[in-house]
């Protein structure tokens, strides 16, 4: 059996140039459905061209050293302050030596939180916006800021006590813990999972300046072959001749009507004209809520997807995209488009209620299903990246398998929430066929069977990814 990682690996690549004159952004105009129909496009002419997509401010940003510098850096660290990270600190700073947050040098200063609170976007020195719709900063505490003082370096250093990385050309300034809750979330509502886990008891200060990374970071979980970084994406995209590349990210199994979302938007492409247009799998592998199914678990079912035969493995890379999960709605989904432009990425699949989650409190979804894939077709910054809004697909009992909703017969059709699909799950049930493939069902119920109390007559707890 082919392993994960012969299916997944390594990439760069050409991408479809869209002309001036036609709107690749689904921007929503009088009398116009910002849904517009990759047929209604065509119409309009595109233009393919070869080359990928240039990340943001038109360089990727890695900030790990060089080899020769490594020994040299750790025996700066040592002689430094020093910050110890958490593992959600840990997490940025990955998805900031790699590039993801491109053109971020390091955590944000002032200048660039108040940008990202007030505007989610960043002004470059030649004028130009980006987008960066969440705050990347880490927080201090007051004796942390006393023993630093004067000085204008720090070291970064894990909970194990190694050195990580060092941050130059510091700048501490005060954290506004509500002000940045309401204004990434809309709500100071008690219950906001990422809230709890990095705001609610961090330090009263934020420390921004550059990063210099000592080493690639690693998790040594048996999952760091799937951590390709931007550049090593645009090398795999390139390796296999790709001339569109487009993401879909997710936190959840993969079951048989998302892989229709994703050979349909494939079929759609080549239509439009592209050659071999790669999908990026993407799934998010940073925190998450404990109620998510765990990466390690959802990666053993994305490979039983390939191994079935449900997504092509020719045309897929299956990748980790490194980002902790804030469950922001709108305001998030604009951080997961952006970042996927740096990996070469020029479609990006929006589907419903993108990066929602319940109200903490009241019976209810946090945000409007619909925001997601509207505020993705107005953000600054997003302007060169084509948005795809998400077909529904549901259950069609006439067929006995996953299709896309006709409005026309709505009783033929059975939506099969996460919800419905954990309850099955766990109870050992199987879902109606043509649901989900039988191998990635396998590994879900396997999961929740872990759950099921030991002979102690306790729940192993689930530890957020």
């Amino acid at each position: 059996m082919a392993s994960m990682a012969t299916f997944f690996t390594q990439t760069s690549f050409p991408s479809h140039s869209l002309s001036k004159t036609f709107d690749t952004h689904f921007a929503t105009a009088p009398k116009v459905n910002s849904c517009v129909s990759f047929r209604a496009r065509r119409q309009v002419g595109v233009r393919v061209s070869s080359g990928l997509i240039e990340p943001d401010g038109g360089k990727l940003v890695e900030l790990v050293v060089k080899d020769s510098e490594r020994d040299l850096k750790k025996g700066e660290a040592l002689s430094l302050p020093r910050i110890k990270l958490s593992r959600i600190d840990l997490q940025w700073v990955h998805v900031l030596s790699e590039g993801w947050a491109t053109p971020l040098k390091g955590f944000m200063k002032e200048a660039e939180f108040l940008q990202t609170l007030h505007f989610n976007s960043l002004r470059l020195d030649d004028g130009s916006l980006v987008n960066m719709s969440v705050p990347i900063v880490l927080a201090i505490d007051d004796e942390q800021k006393h023993r630093i003082g004067d000085n204008k370096r720090v070291a970064l250093f894990d909970s194990k006590g190694d050195p990580v990385a060092i941050l130059n050309d510091i700048e501490i300034y005060k954290h506004p813990k509500e002000e940045r809750i309401a204004r990434t979330w809309g709500t100071t509502a008690p219950g906001l999972p990422y809230v709890e886990q990095t705001i609610t008891n961090a330090g009263n200060w934020l420390i921004g300046g550059d990063l210099e990374v000592i080493e690639p970071i690693k998790y040594n979980d048996g999952l760091d072959h799937f951590r390709l970084s931007p550049a090593e994406l645009r090398s795999e995209f390139t390796r296999r001749n790709a001339d569109a590349v487009f993401a879909f990210q997710l936190r959840n199994p993969v079951h048989n009507g998302h892989a229709l979302l994703m050979t349909d938007t494939r079929r759609r492409l080549l239509e439009m004209g592209y050659k071999n247009p790669v999908l990026l799998l993407h799934p998010l592998g940073g925190y998450t809520k404990a109620d998510d199914v765990p990466l390690d678990w959802r990666m053993k079912q994305h490979e039983k997807v390939l191994e079935d035969g449900v997504l092509d493995p020719e045309t897929t890379v299956v990748s980790i995209f490194p980002s902790p999960m804030h469950y922001a709605g709108p305001t998030e989904v604009q951080w997961h488009a952006k970042a996927r432009i740096n990996a070469g990425a020029n479609f990006y699949i929006v589907g419903r209620d993108p990066a929602g989650m319940s109200h903490p409190v009241e019976k209810r979804d946090l945000y409007d299903a619909d925001h997601g894939k509207k505020v993705l077709s107005m953000a600054p910054g997003l302007e060169r990246l084509n948005i795809l809004p998400f077909r529904v697909a549901a259950y069609d009992k006439t067929q006995g398998k996953m299709a896309f909703f006709d409005p026309s017969r709505p009783q033929d059709f059975l939506f099969i929430s996460g919800t419905k699909m954990r309850t099955l799950a766990r109870n050992k049930e199987s879902p109606p066929d043509g649901f989900m493939c039988p191998g990635g069902w396998k590994v879900l119920v396997e999961y929740y069977d872990s759950l099921v109390p030991s002979s102690n007559g306790k729940v192993p707890e689930a530890v957020p990814a």
